[in-house]
């Protein structure tokens, strides 16, 4: 996957087939797009094509309302990989700013989509709109295509058990740690990707390597304080693993996330210093808000790494 952070980084791109948008989470509803905009590319003899954005616009546009509580599913690194599963060929991360919001749907169309990439066919999820304040859509698109001769082809809305998928709901879900459905709703797992800084001093389970896996970006979403089970995956090797999500205490190493992400290896190869891993979330075992270290928080640690260990295969 060739990625772009400028468009005068773009190179030619040989019958562009693209779609846009914020792409929060891969899900399932994501994943649908890409899909079929791989589908068309292959039988046209073309390119698939993303554009994204950073930061999420609703940080800038409303950086005081909206924006300001807003929580990503996905760092743009987690993103970034995701997405490079998917088989996408090309990404194109446009930084956005103020100025950039002031462009019309009209110029974004003819500057970019046409002058810049020559769109041959793009796809668009259902209700997607584009733009200075939001006044592109399928329908506009569909007009526009006409004339500068693209097709345009919009996806049906995706849901599971009659529920619409969103990044919305997504965040919803892993808000109240809902792991399990958030994880339907994103057809993989909700993961956290960063490096694994040896704990000083183990203060959870004497005897088991700890690690602090330091938040990279503030605004990535973080499930509530409690005792998850995950997979983890350093390079080659997974393993299972228990993460501790807390609030931040005055003893922990120095970060601007309010909650602090401890990890504990249940069984595997433990990860050397400043390893990059991919934590892999599959259930909250339970919450946990009144945060202490006492004999009593072992042995229900010890109980919870044994739930784990049945739990993950």
């Amino acid at each position: 996957m060739n990625i772009y952070h400028d468009l005068d980084e773009v190179s030619a791109i040989k019958n562009a087939v693209v779609t846009t948008g914020s792409f929060d989470g891969v899900h399932i509803g994501h994943k649908s797009i890409l899909n079929r905009l791989r589908r068309i590319a292959h039988d046209i003899n073309g390119e698939s094509v993303l554009i994204t954005f950073h930061p999420h616009p609703r940080k800038v546009l409303y950086p005081e309302t909206a924006g300001k509580n807003l929580f990503l599913i996905n760092s743009q690194i987690e993103k970034i990989e995701l997405l490079r599963k998917t088989g996408l060929d090309h990404l194109l991360i446009i930084p956005f700013t103020l100025e950039f919001s002031q462009i019309s749907s009209f110029d974004f169309i003819r500057k970019i989509l046409v002058a810049r990439l020559h769109a041959k066919k793009i796809v668009v999820g259902f209700n997607h709109h584009f733009g200075h304040n939001q006044e592109g859509d399928y329908e506009y698109l569909f007009q526009l295509g006409k004339y500068h001769g693209f097709e345009v082809e919009e996806i049906p809305e995706q849901d599971i058990e009659n529920e619409s998928v969103s990044s919305t709901r997504i965040r919803k879900a892993l808000l109240e740690g809902k792991i399990q459905r958030a994880n339907a709703y994103l057809d993989h797992f909700y993961l956290i990707m960063g490096r694994a800084v040896p704990s000083p001093a183990n203060r959870l389970l004497p005897g088991k390597p700890a690690f602090f896996v330091p938040i990279e970006e503030d605004c990535k979403l973080i499930p509530p304080s409690g005792v998850y089970a995950v997979s983890i995956l350093n390079g080659q090797q997974v393993s299972k693993g228990m993460v501790i999500i807390r609030k931040r205490i005055e003893s922990d190493p120095p970060g601007n996330h309010p909650q602090v992400v401890e990890l504990v290896t249940v069984n595997g190869d433990n990860p050397t210093a400043s390893t990059r891993v991919t934590l892999n979330f599959h259930k909250q075992i339970r919450e946990w808000e009144d945060f202490s270290f006492s004999p009593e928080t072992e042995v229900l640690l010890q109980r919870d790494c044994k739930e784990i260990e049945e739990l993950i295969f």
